[in-house]
């Protein structure tokens, strides 16, 4: 079992709490419980986070492949599982097409084939305009946790230390 990120993980975590330039001890846990086999994402959220060309995108390049891995062979009759369970739902047509074509679809999927932890800043939700990651989870029997539960329950710490 891993903790697979979505976007917002790394977005909010650059844009608020964690800044690349100011918390680097955040990163480089991920990179060291990366290097465990602990934490990832995947490539399709690798592309969401290129797509911004910022610092971000810069640190998201230096992982590759061994951070955002690749759809495997397990991940295909996953993916039909998720899109079964979205187009069985009463969602409206727009919200299934929506997250058939993002992501959050992969992301999801790929929990599922391989028994790992979506963590995301998603919560449910009851409107049927848009499929939340949390729902299909929780849809789905996938764990789905905030990235302070992953934290907490990894015992992340992030002590301050001499100043440079």
């Amino acid at each position: 079992m891993a903790y697979l990120l979505d976007a917002n993980v790394f977005i909010q975590a650059k844009n608020l709490h964690y800044g690349l330039d100011f918390c680097p001890a955040f990163w480089d846990w991920l990179v060291a419980k990366n290097a465990a086999g602990h934490v990832r994402s995947i490539e399709k959220v690798g592309d969401e986070i290129a797509a911004v060309a910022d610092e971000l995108s810069v640190w998201a390049a230096a992982r590759g492949a061994g951070f955002f891995v690749k759809p495997d062979a397990a991940v295909l009759p996953a993916l039909a599982t998720v899109s079964t369970w979205a187009t069985g739902q009463k969602y409206e047509p727009v919200a299934v097409g929506t997250f058939l074509q993002v992501a959050d679809y992969y992301l999801v999927a790929h929990a599922l084939a391989h028994g790992d932890t979506v963590v995301t800043h998603e919560v449910p939700s009851a409107s049927l305009k848009k499929i939340k990651i949390p729902d299909a989870c929780i849809g789905l029997g996938v764990k789905c946790v905030t990235p302070y539960a992953m934290l907490s329950r990894e015992r992340a710490r992030f002590v301050l230390g001499a100043a440079p």
